[in-house]
């Protein structure tokens, strides 16, 4: 009888995205097309290169962009000067673009380049959230009411490049608040995304100048030409137009056509997954990364090594069950000191926000142990100084690697035996969810799923991995037992705080 076969990576890879080819498009990509960038500043200078070289089109899907960013603004300024062909669209959420309104305002930032250029070159749209209308809008503070929803999504194309990042576009982004960044040169990819962008763009208001007093600079409209209602004046409608228009650019049946076999031995794909469940009744993302924590619990990935991070501490429950279930598989949950949290030392209830994560990551260490998973899940937690201290950053990172393990065949005994995992991944995902319970059920996002069995990509993915772990340490349930790290009696309020603005950044 003959030895079983050993499963190769590609084989093994093929039982992911055979699955995820059911759930989202695929588009196939050189490995050399991928560029992992390392660093916010390297990230920085990354966007502001390829805008200056811009030649057709720039589009820069954010949550919001720093009121202050005038480097940024003169960057394409310059490019639009210099091109006259050149045409930009801006895409931020609605509720953080125009909350310090008639101060400074992401919205007072941008117009000034439509009075410039006019609006046939430049536009400026805010997504708002249907499910702030009414007594509800009217009566929740500005400082919490994006808690109900916002345009989360991280999308910066320009011309047949996009880089897909976690980042927003303002100064910690671009100096101390460590992110992921990954650029794809894919005319095919950067034209999806750009659908998608023009899509919700096209179910937003649209941002003009405006030199009314107390106006902040700016007018706000809902378009004729709109496909919908404004979300504020006719929420369900706006949902029926935003489903109609949205959904088909989901499905499977985007994804180009394949290379013909003859011309090209594809190693690496991209499926992008989004969740835009303000909008739609149906989401890609949370299919698509149940279907990839799935495949680990069976033969032949049951032995995989994964990686999960998220700055904030906050998955929602089925995506911890998830990440439990992958036994026998080992795991390191990578996340934020409270050192290096965002919300570290802000006044109000949003300071509460690092205790809840706190009490949710000795949660989370808890269920590890009650599991029986003390020795195969470890959690770490990333710091660099002190968040308002000379040389702190904060931890923004989020996404998910897989690495494989390798199957050997042995000679004497005729039999296949599984090796612990190869050094380096084979998938990972990389976009703009926190993995929450608002990523999937109230803010826009969008994210890929990177699969490849190229040895070349696969040691810059192992690389990464690497250097976001390089500020990392295990911590156990002792570490929580510390009087700094016990939460207090406000741990209430604090988890309230997280379900209202938890992931929002």
């Amino acid at each position: 009888m003959a030895p079983p076969t050993p499963q190769s990576q590609a084989s093994m890879l093929a039982t992911i995205t055979t699955d995820l080819d059911k759930i989202a498009p695929r588009f196939e990509i050189e490995p050399e097309q991928i560029q992992i960038i390392q660093t916010p500043a390297e990230f920085y200078e990354t966007l502001k290169d390829k805008i200056s070289h811009a030649k057709h089109r720039i589009y820069l899907s954010t949550l919001y962009i720093g009121k202050t960013e005038h480097d940024l603004i003169t960057t394409i300024r310059t490019a639009l000067l210099q091109t006259p062909t050149l045409k930009i669209s801006f895409l931020t959420d609605c509720l953080r673009g125009t909350r310090e309104t008639p101060s400074p305002t992401t919205a007072s930032l941008l117009t000034p380049l439509i009075s410039e250029f006019g609006a046939d070159r430049v536009q400026i749209r805010m997504y708002h959230t249907p499910n702030l209308t009414g007594l509800r809008k009217k009566y929740i503070p500005k400082r919490i009411n994006e808690g109900w929803g916002l345009q989360h999504m991280k999308l910066y194309g320009v011309d047949d490049e996009i880089i897909m990042s976690g980042a927003n576009l303002s100064e910690d982004y671009f100096t101390n608040r460590q992110d992921r960044y990954h650029c794809f040169r894919s005319k095919a990819l950067t034209d999806y995304f750009a659908k998608i962008h023009d899509g919700v763009s096209a179910l937003s208001f649209d941002i003009q100048p405006s030199e009314t007093e107390g106006s902040g600079g700016y007018s706000m409209s809902w378009p004729t030409s709109n496909p919908g209602p404004s979300p504020l004046e006719n929420s369900s409608g706006f949902k029926k137009a935003a489903t109609k228009l949205l959904s088909p650019l989901l499905t499977p049946q985007n994804s180009p056509p394949p290379a013909k076999p003859t011309e090209s031995k594809t190693t690496t794909t991209i499926h992008p997954i989004l969740s835009l469940v303000p909008l739609l009744p149906t989401s890609t993302e949370l299919p698509a990364l149940t279907q990839i924590l799935h495949s680990l619990t069976t033969s032949p990935l049951q032995n995989s090594i994964w990686t999960f991070t998220a700055g904030y501490f906050n998955m929602t429950p089925s995506f911890r069950r998830l990440l439990l279930s992958t036994r026998p598989a080992t795991g390191t949950v990578l996340t934020a000191h409270p050192h290096a949290n965002g919300f570290y030392g802000s006044k109000g209830v949003s300071g509460l926000l690092p205790p809840a994560y706190t009490h949710l990551a000795k949660s989370f260490l808890r269920k590890v142990r009650h599991e029986g998973l003390d020795a195969s899940i470890v959690l770490k937690e990333w710091k660099r100084g002190k968040v308002g201290e000379q040389g702190g950053w904060t931890y923004h990172a989020k996404g998910l690697w897989v690495t494989f393990p390798q199957t050997s065949t042995s000679t004497s005994t005729s039999t296949s035996t599984t090796a612990p995992a190869d050094a380096n991944p084979c998938l990972t995902v990389v976009g703009s969810s926190n993995y929450t319970k608002r990523a999937y059920e109230l803010d826009l996002e969008a994210n890929v799923v990177i699969a490849t069995t190229d040895p070349g990509l696969r040691r810059r993915l192992g690389d990464e991995v690497k250097w976001l772990g390089e500020n990392a340490t295990p911590v156990d349930e002792t570490e929580f037992e510390k009087p700094e790290r016990k939460v207090g009696l406000n741990v209430r309020l604090a988890m309230w705080a997280v379900r209202v603005l938890g992931g929002a950044l």
